[in-house]
């Protein structure tokens, strides 16, 4: 069988069909960590609920190469549509979904498979296990590149702080670097009312973020001097901050 390139040269073999599983999670989130665990064997960094995406690996190079996957309990028409948009701001598209208990999932259409292809859209099967395989590979794809778009989700994985947020998330708040950056300046302001240049040292948009207070969590109590509000003390309470 045939190695299958992720972009950057790295090969990983998998299987043209996947195994039929016995169950299925009920939420995409379950699909995230085997999904995140496969890319970072071929050398991505990671992330969830980037820009929009369900999950973003980013292979540092000049230039970083990037790589998208959108997630569903099952392959369907939405799902590719989803991949289709994603591909003007990526350099690769997947798709990953579990494998029909019943073996009669889109996975198994060859109908299914070939427009993947045409597409030039990746197709992951999960099983019960969470064991990967690669469905199919995808090819270079054709849609012109959306460089403002891009750039903007790289931006945003190199700045946000860890992986604080499941791939597939949809009902809370997504853990994005300005709202980390946010949640330091509250953080900060827990011992007492600062002015923004207090803050730059930490936080090099201090100044942004309080005067637009986007969440509501600060309170300008003089010209230029800034207080934490009550929401911002919630904030803090659901989103503790390592010291």
């Amino acid at each position: 069988m045939p190695g299958f390139a992720i972009s950057g040269g790295r090969h990983i073999r998998g299987n043209i069909l996947p195994r039929i599983t016995l169950g299925r999670p009920a939420l995409e989130t379950t699909l995230y960590p085997p999904v995140k665990s496969f890319l970072e064997a071929a050398g991505y960094a990671v992330k969830g609920e980037v820009g929009g995406c369900d999950l973003v690996g980013l292979l540092e190079g000049e230039p970083p190469l990037l790589v998208v996957c959108e997630l569903k309990q099952a392959f369907n028409l939405e799902l590719v549509l989803q991949a289709v948009d994603r591909q003007s701001q990526s350099d690769e598209v997947w798709i990953a979904a579990r494998i029909s208990m019943t073996g009669k999932g889109r996975e198994r259409d060859r109908r299914f498979r070939d427009l993947c292809r045409r597409l030039g859209l990746g197709m992951l099967g999960v099983s019960a296990t969470d064991h990967v395989e690669i469905i199919v590979s995808p090819i270079a794809p054709m849609p012109k590149k959306n460089t403002r778009k891009r750039n903007r989700l790289v931006d945003e994985h190199r700045r946000r702080k860890g992986d604080p947020t499941l791939g597939g998330s949809t009902r809370q708040p997504i853990m994005t670097a300005y709202r980390q950056q946010a949640l330091a300046c509250a953080a900060a302001l827990q011992a007492g009312p600062l002015r923004p240049r207090d803050l730059k040292a930490t936080t090099p948009i201090a100044a942004k973020i309080l005067l637009h207070n986007v969440y509501g969590w600060f309170d300008r109590i003089d010209r230029g001097v800034y207080a934490l509000t009550d929401a911002g003390q919630e904030a803090l309470k659901r989103w503790p901050v390592d010291a």
